[in-house]
């Protein structure tokens, strides 16, 4: 069973943001890399504080964590935050979060056995990928064409004299409560360490190019129009001894011509006409998984709703299905020919055709609040 992340802070469940920021330093600084070279456990226990920071600096996902647990996170459920989900590597939370560890060590974010040059992000990209609203409820795997900046095939980069490959230059002061260490980013290499040596003919000033790659994406079923998904690694490298930054793909929904979606559940008007409401129909409809057939009673009231349970759009963290919610619209017809019209002025004076709701018979305004409730 996953570890409780507040225990692994080593936390109540009521610290607050500042408590949490200082117990995840005292845990990264105890199981840093630098710290503990080689050691496997020390580093598994660097990632388990970083992910449980992750979750928990976030007001948002601590509140998903506390009300869900772990579960709130898996396949992919970030509530709009991503695939991460605890599967963060050494470079992902250098890049997040080593500006914590301040100067603990050598004011470098960065990790490499004690003295190994500081690696740093490339920048990430961003795409918009259109969903139908079928494939939110499936689920479904795309493939897009990305340009993204890599080394060009042939360049080299040579140590920063500067920094000798920190990144960030150590300045000392003397100040009345002692000597001062700080530590700033180095303005000959930019803070990645290490300057151009060699730049084939084709690159740019910094021995990048520009290359397609197509990129697969995993997309879970249950996303909403507007969320955010990571895929790690997948943006552009940055020159010399980098990790390519992610790719950030933004989900945007395609309206449904008759499925109208609020959440998880989905809303369909039916149209039907005043024969079928009086004498009762069998009609199949359309769902988001295919068509369902429904029976109408006899007698069945405009402005009624049914409800299909299950029928709704997969919960993005694996709660279950929402429902379909089938508005009934009793087609009133604009014109009549004479017999018809002579029937309805019949009706007009038969009891059975005057209006009269039983007590049972919501209003509309209840209606639409058990709809919401």
């Amino acid at each position: 069973m996953k570890k409780d992340f507040y225990e692994i802070l080593g936390i109540s469940r009521n610290a607050d943001a500042s408590e949490i920021k200082k117990a995840y330093r005292k845990k990264a600084i105890e199981f840093h890399p630098d710290k503990n070279p080689g050691d496997a456990v020390a580093e598994d226990n660097f990632k388990k504080a970083a992910e449980a920071y992750e979750i928990l600096s976030d007001p948002q996902k601590k509140a998903k964590y506390d009300q869900y647990g772990h579960q709130a996170f898996e396949n992919g459920g970030q509530g709009g935050g991503g695939f991460g989900g605890g599967h963060m590597n050494m470079d992902d939370i250098f890049s997040q979060f080593g500006d914590i560890f301040g100067g603990a060590f050598g004011g470098r974010s960065g990790f490499g056995g004690g003295g190994g040059p500081r690696r740093v992000k490339g920048s990430n990209l961003r795409i918009k990928v259109k969903l139908t609203l079928e494939e939110i409820a499936f689920g479904v795997e795309k493939k897009v064409k990305v340009k993204r900046k890599v080394q060009a095939p042939g360049v080299t980069y040579k140590t920063c004299s500067t920094c000798n490959g920190q990144g960030q230059v150590m300045r000392v002061t003397n100040t009345i409560l002692g000597r001062m260490q700080s530590a700033t980013t180095c303005s000959n290499c930019g803070g990645s360490g290490q300057l151009l040596d060699h730049k084939p003919s084709n690159a740019d000033s910094q021995g990048m190019i520009v290359d397609d790659e197509t990129v697969s994406i995993k997309i879970p079923a249950g996303v909403v129009d507007g969320m955010q998904l990571k895929v790690s690694n997948k943006g552009n490298d940055a020159p010399g001894n980098s990790v390519p930054g992610d790719l950030i793909v933004v989900i945007e929904e395609i309206e449904h011509e008759s499925l109208k979606r609020e959440g998880e559940n989905l809303h369909l008007d039916l149209y039907i006409s005043f024969a079928e409401a009086v004498l009762g129909v069998s009609k199949d409809i359309e769902a988001v998984k295919g068509k369902v057939r429904i029976k109408l009673e006899e007698g069945i009231q405009s402005g009624k709703i049914l409800r299909l349970k299950g029928k709704g759009i997969p919960n993005i963290n694996g709660y279950g299905n929402g429902d379909l919610l089938i508005h009934i619209n009793v087609w009133t017809p604009r014109t009549l020919n004479k017999e018809q019209k002579q029937f309805f002025e019949k009706a007009l004076t038969e009891d059975n055709f005057i209006p009269n709701p039983e007590k049972g018979d919501k209003s509309f305004f209840e209606k639409v609040k058990d709809m919401f409730s």
